[in-house]
């Protein structure tokens, strides 16, 4: 059954999802949602011409618009989702969920009370070579450590250096390292291992309010967890979980496409699986799969891994004293 969606944000990401999720065949782009009418109709001028709202709750009460994918700045997550849901609609938002665990959970008790779906657009944890690194981690024996980085050189810090704060630099966004690319570590991890005992976070905060840096330390009853972040450098590190009979690389974490298992006896297991469509398309077919088959919430992508992670960016921007605003309409 096809899944008509409405789109909030008309940005770079929001053109790979969309690319992606045609891929399903059961995508279909019925609405397009833009505070400007000129950028809105110029979005939807790449595709089969869906309806423009400059009004979110015009979208919503459009009875061709059956799911919506949130791919808003960070900030706006969960009170557009809330309004969403309760028109009815079904959620797919973007990564990161929210600001905060209480935004989270505001969500979370939504989708409850609406009686929809409700998904973090976590890409990676659906990708097929994830899904093999789950089935496989068996073969490590006791595991002690899970590593994984993910630094990346923003294409927008030079023109911070120079004085132009654009949004993946703003705290008034909920931007930064850790909520930018620190959760594409993080997320994997809870969803393998749960909530960790405790967290021990440092960063290196920018003088727009944001981080740019950070590691994290996580601590499991037998095994650890090791975080690093970073905008304002690169690392080209593999991912790794290491175990007692042998360490499992992983090429990247924030989108896994090579997979090997290093075996203590010097031998090597490559476990990689063809992965046939574009990363994002998984995440789209999870949500449409979930919807067809009249389920609330992903297998994977659980409402309990979206909050856990949430504390954990929570606990670790206590840390480093990395609040937002949200945050502060959260004490209110």
């Amino acid at each position: 059954m096809t899944v008509r969606f409405g789109i909030i944000g008309t940005n770079w990401i929001t053109e790979r999802f969309i690319q992606a999720a045609l891929d399903t065949e059961e995508f279909v782009l019925s609405a397009v949602y833009s505070r400007s009418e000129e950028k809105g109709k110029a979005f939807a001028a790449k595709y089969a011409e869906p309806k423009v709202f400059t009004r979110l709750e015009d979208m919503l009460e459009d009875r061709e618009v059956d799911a919506v994918y949130i791919a808003s700045p960070n900030s706006f997550h969960a009170d557009q989702a809330v309004l969403c849901m309760s028109y009815g609609k079904h959620v797919l938002c973007e990564k990161p969920m929210a600001s905060n665990t209480a935004e989270v959970k505001r969500m979370i008790d939504a989708a409850r009370t609406y009686d929809v779906l409700l998904m973090e657009a976590m890409k990676s944890t659906l990708m097929p070579n994830f899904r093999t690194v789950r089935d496989n981690l068996y073969k490590l024996g006791q595991i002690r450590r899970y590593f994984a980085s993910y630094c990346q050189y923003s294409s927008r810090y030079d023109a911070y250096k120079q004085g132009t704060i654009l949004n993946a630099f703003n705290p008034e966004f909920s931007n930064g390292s850790l909520m930018d690319l620190g959760i594409y570590c993080i997320y994997p991890m809870v969803t393998l291992f749960g909530k960790p005992d405790t967290v021990q976070a440092s960063g290196v905060m920018l003088s727009s309010g944001v981080d740019g840096e950070g590691s994290l330390l996580l601590s499991y009853p037998e095994m650890d967890g090791v975080i690093m972040h970073s905008k304002i450098s690169d690392s080209y590190a593999p991912a790794e979980i290491q175990g007692e009979n042998g360490t499992m690389l992983i090429d990247k974490i924030n989108q896994p496409y090579d997979v090997k298992i290093h075996y203590r006896d010097g031998t090597v297991e490559n476990l990689t699986q063809l992965q046939q469509h574009e990363s994002m398309y998984y995440e789209a077919r999870e949500f449409i799969d979930l919807l067809n088959r009249g389920e609330r919430e992903s297998a994977v992508n659980t409402w309990t891994n979206s909050l856990v992670t949430a504390e954990i960016m929570e606990e670790a921007r206590r840390q480093i004293g990395l609040v937002f605003p949200a945050d502060r309409l959260v004490q209110k």
